[in-house]
């Protein structure tokens, strides 16, 4: 569990964002910021450094002065489609870790020069890939202080989607038995280590030369993807958590024991619920959501030690675009890291 590791491929000739705003980081009492914003839909060239007015916090809701945020597969496909958000122009990002500069109304929890992460409202609240963002209060808990930003800003959205699988979905429980498909990418292995947490054991699927990183993680058993079948087996779990959806969901269903629970991250298919119900399983699908408890939560898993992200590489904010082509390929291990500060 490495904190920062470059990837091999990090220095081939991929293409920094455009920049229509080649200044550097604004001073903290700038009106303006720049931001890896887009006016069109598209591949990474479509990311351009832009200056924007720097944005003001509502009631409830606080100004964070960006140090890092991380990147998810989300951010690639709302670059691509927009899927949940309206067409362009945007700014993406939903995770965040920095410094708060300012205080909306009502605001009790927080104050100017505290260190925070967290989730922005999924899926309506984007907006960290920049140097500042605001949110409310709530989507924020205190930055554990053990680790740095990049390390914190690789963990919300991702920890609390396995959390929200695992814990308050599932209900995983000391004892039992949890299938976790991809399990070294950015949720994945975050969730190996929860599960871990709650007692529970542990089958992750990941290409053969990642079993070792998800041994490491508190894996007890690893499934070559590439090489072997997971549902020709006899083992029978209580939870499938997948992050594939198609096919892999409704096939995870057959290894799922009755009354188990199949969690995707992905919209199921009709296939998928039938297969469901005829097995007399549970088949649902999560949209992760902000949660100060759970990144609370987060944060005393942290403190103890028993959770960390590997981040396979970070990108300055002007090499955004770098950060997409990359992560797009499918083939990180834990999370890619756009910093700010």
């Amino acid at each position: 569990m490495t904190s920062t590791d470059t990837p091999e491929n990090l220095n081939s000739p991929h293409p920094a964002a455009a920049t229509d705003a080649p200044n550097p980081t604004a001073p903290d009492d700038s009106p303006v910021m720049l931001a890896l914003h887009q006016t069109a839909l598209g591949g990474p060239e479509v990311l351009r450094l832009t200056e924007l007015p720097r944005p003001a916090p509502g009631p409830g809701e606080i100004l964070v002065a960006v140090h890092a945020a991380g990147l998810n597969p989300t951010d690639f496909k709302h670059r691509a489609l927009s899927m949940f958000l309206p067409p362009p122009p945007l700014t993406l990002g939903w995770d965040v870790s920095g410094t708060v500069m300012e205080t909306g109304f009502g605001v009790t929890l927080f104050r100017p020069g505290d260190e925070v992460f967290g989730m922005l409202p999924y899926p309506y609240g984007a907006g960290s890939h920049a140097e500042y963002v605001t949110g409310p209060t709530r989507a924020f808990a205190a930055k554990p202080a053990g680790i740095d930003h990049v390390q914190a800003a690789a963990l919300p959205l991702a920890a609390l989607t396995a959390w929200q699988a695992l814990v308050e979905t599932a209900g995983l429980r000391a004892g039992q038995r949890v299938l976790i498909h991809a399990a070294a990418g950015g949720v994945g292995h975050l969730a190996v280590q929860i599960a871990k947490e709650r007692g529970a054991h542990i089958t992750g699927t990941a290409s053969a030369p990642k079993h070792d990183f998800l041994r490491e993680l508190g894996a007890d058993a690893c499934i070559d993807h590439r090489s072997e079948d997971f549902a020709d087996t006899e083992e029978r779990y209580d939870v499938v958590l997948d992050a594939l959806g198609g096919e892999t969901a409704t096939r995870s269903v057959s290894v799922l024991r009755p009354g188990g629970v199949l969690v995707s991250l992905l919209p199921s298919t009709e296939e998928t619920r039938a297969a469901a119900e005829k097995a007399q399983v549970r088949a649902v699908t999560l949209l992760v959501e902000h949660d100060q408890a759970g990144m609370r939560a987060i944060a005393e898993l942290v403190d103890r030690g028993r959770l960390r992200a590997h981040v396979s590489g970070t990108f300055p904010l002007a090499e955004g675009a770098r950060a997409h082509i990359l992560g797009e390929r499918g083939r990180t291990t834990g999370k890619l890291v756009i910093t700010v500060r």
